[in-house]
C-alpha cells in the first residue's frame, strides 16, 4: 500500500471513528427512546410540525446515534406510505447534502493536513470513478450513508453526479421504511431486500443519462 493510499485510509478511518463511537456510548439508548412507538410518540408532541422534527431526527443522524430506518418507519406510521415516504426521502437527501456540503466547505483543510494533497487526490479519482454506487448504495446501510457523504463532499465529487446518487439511494429507502411502519411491521426481510435492489436499478438509468 503506497503513502497516499495509506493517508486515504487513515482519513476514511478517522470519519467512520468519529461517526461510530457515539454508536458504542449512546447507541443503546437511542435505539430504547427511539423504537417506532417511542419515536412515532416524540413526533406527535409537536403537532403539526411532527413531519419536521422527524426530518429534524433524520439530519441529526449525522453526529447522534439516531436509527434513522426506525425514524422512517415512524413517519409512515404517522403519516401513511405516500407523505410519509416523502417526508423520509426528504430527511434523508437534507442530512446527505449537509454532510457533503459542510466537508466539501469546512472539512478539506483538516483532511489535507491528515492525508495530504496526494491523498485527496487519490479519493477524488475513487469518487470518480465509483462515487455514484458509493454513495446510492450506501444509503441503506447502517453508519455508512453520511461517512461517505463526508468523504464525498472532501473528495469534491461533483454536485451533479452526488445529487442524483443521494436520490436513489434516499427514495426508495424512504418510501419502503414508511410503507413499513404504515403496515405496521418491525422487521420484515423484503424491506432490505427491496432497499438493496431498488437503488442500484435506479443508479443503472441515472448513470446512462449522466453519460450522455
Amino acid at each position: 500500500m503506497n503513502s497516499s493510499n495509506r493517508a486515504l485510509l487513515v482519513l476514511t478511518l478517522l470519519i467512520l471513528s468519529g461517526i461510530i463511537v457515539p454508536f458504542l456510548i449512546w447507541g443503546a439508548r437511542f435505539d430504547a427512546a427511539f423504537s417506532i412507538e417511542g419515536a412515532r410518540e416524540w413526533m406527535e408532541g409537536y403537532g403539526r410540525w411532527a413531519w419536521v422534527a422527524g426530518i429534524v431526527l433524520l439530519i441529526a443522524d449525522i453526529a447522534l446515534p439516531v436509527p434513522s430506518t426506525v425514524v422512517m418507519s415512524a413517519l409512515g406510521w404517522m403519516h401513511g406510505w405516500w407523505l410519509g415516504g416523502l417526508i423520509s426521502a426528504a430527511g434523508s437527501m437534507l442530512s446527505g447534502v449537509i454532510a457533503y456540503a459542510a466537508c466539501r466547505w469546512l472539512g478539506r483543510g483538516a483532511a489535507r493536513w491528515i492525508a495530504g494533497e496526494e491523498g485527496l487526490r487519490r479519493g477524488e479519482e475513487i469518487f470518480e470513478k465509483r462515487g455514484g454506487w458509493l454513495v446510492a448504495l450506501s444509503r441503506w446501510m447502517p453508519v455508512l450513508p453520511e461517512a461517505v457523504a463526508c468523504l464525498a463532499g472532501l473528495s469534491r465529487m461533483r454536485w451533479r453526479v452526488f445529487l442524483p446518487a443521494l436520490a436513489c439511494g434516499s427514495v426508495p429507502t424512504g418510501f419502503v421504511f414508511a410503507a413499513i411502519g404504515h403496515m405496521g411491521q418491525k422487521d420484515p426481510l423484503w424491506a432490505i431486500l427491496l432497499s438493496c435492489v431498488v437503488p442500484v436499478l435506479l443508479w443503472l438509468g441515472a448513470a446512462r443519462v449522466l453519460k450522455r
